[in-house]
């Protein structure tokens, strides 16, 4: 099962980042749970007032996140679900958007929260989604993840005292 193992991350005292939320269109009931999830996720960390923004489909979530990282955001997180087909589609989308989002957070030094599901069936991304009956909540994991790393690295750009 995915997620066994998972650390037991620990977030204090970052309510004054920016963070910017970027979601993926395609698959509503999917991404609606992924988006309530990261949501939740950011009031449970005192980011009251995050940027929401939709894009159609997952492999456009690079090119929204490096605008935003170079807009001053201390954190972003992606989410999106690709949904195996019959097609190669699938593999070339996986790839272009994780080698995408992973090169914008290297290249800027900005953390990406990668919640994008991709999934053989959408009865695995329904069960990743954060919905009732769901065993993952993705969405929420994201955002712990890059808001845990934005505050890493802002304790790392801090003098010692």
């Amino acid at each position: 099962m995915s997620g066994k193992g998972a650390p037991e991350l620990s977030v204090r005292n970052v309510g004054d980042l920016r963070v910017a939320v970027v979601a993926a269109q395609w698959h509503d009931k999917v991404m609606d749970g992924l988006v309530d999830g990261a949501l939740r996720a950011l009031r449970e960390l005192g980011i009251d007032e995050p940027t929401l923004l939709r894009v159609p489909g997952s492999f456009e979530l690079p090119v929204v996140a490096k605008v935003l990282a170079g807009r001053g955001y201390d954190a972003i997180v992606a989410l999106g679900v690709v949904i195996r087909g019959g097609t190669p589609h699938f593999d070339y989308v996986c790839q272009g958007v994780t080698q995408g989002l992973t090169q914008v957070s290297v290249d800027t030094g900005v953390p990406i929260g990668f919640g994008v599901l991709t999934c053989d069936t959408e009865e695995q991304a329904l069960d990743r989604a954060g919905i009732e009956g769901s065993r993952e909540d993705k969405g929420h994991e994201a955002v712990t993840a890059a808001v845990a790393t934005a505050a890493t690295l802002r304790s790392v750009s801090e003098p010692w005292r």
